[in-house]
């Protein structure tokens, strides 16, 4: 069986839930009704350092909100499905799209509705606060909460396993 790490070497597309991975799970609503969220900035430099390294990154949510349209982006990420029922039919049309393999994808999720998503990617990532089920079938369990750094974690670990990690953190050195 591969480790987290093996299997991280070959991740060319990363997959992001929302709520609960990139925030903290928390749904704050305005007297309009709006949702407001509130995104970790260091999550959102490694996506963006995860995407520079060569990994093409995409959001797939069960909620739709406007707060996760601007927060996509406002960092570059093209491919977000919001409003998705069924996440593993909208990661097997994106890999379609894309022309790659599950073996290539990488899925982070929280909860029970991410696990058919989840088990179809080589690399199941989750957070601590997950469910016992969720955490039975990751690869890798991040040391950060949801919203609080879980994604940069996962970011990392992916450009660690691929040699690309440094050459990203060498900018901010110089």
């Amino acid at each position: 069986m591969a480790s987290a790490a093996e299997r991280a070497k070959l991740i060319r597309l990363a997959v992001f839930d929302v709520d609960g991975v990139l925030t903290d799970g928390s749904l704050y609503m305005n007297e309009a009704g709006e949702e407001i969220k509130a995104f970790n900035t260091l999550d959102g430099h490694g996506l963006k350092m995860l995407m520079n390294s060569g990994v093409e990154l995409a959001i797939i949510t069960g909620r739709t909100s406007r707060s996760v349209e601007m927060r996509a982006k406002n960092l570059g990420i093209k491919h977000l499905y919001q409003g998705s029922e069924h996440k593993l039919e909208t990661l097997t049309k994106l890999l379609a799209a894309l022309k790659l393999d599950a073996s290539a994808a990488m899925f982070m999720g929280d909860d029970v509705v991410d696990l058919a998503a989840m088990r179809h990617c080589s690399l199941a990532v989750c957070v601590p606060a997950a469910p016992a089920m969720v955490k039975k079938y990751s690869h890798l369990i991040t040391q950060a909460e949801g919203g609080r750094g879980a994604v940069r974690e996962a970011c990392e670990f992916i450009m660690q396993a691929q040699g690309t990690l440094d050459q990203q953190m060498e900018k901010y050195l110089a």
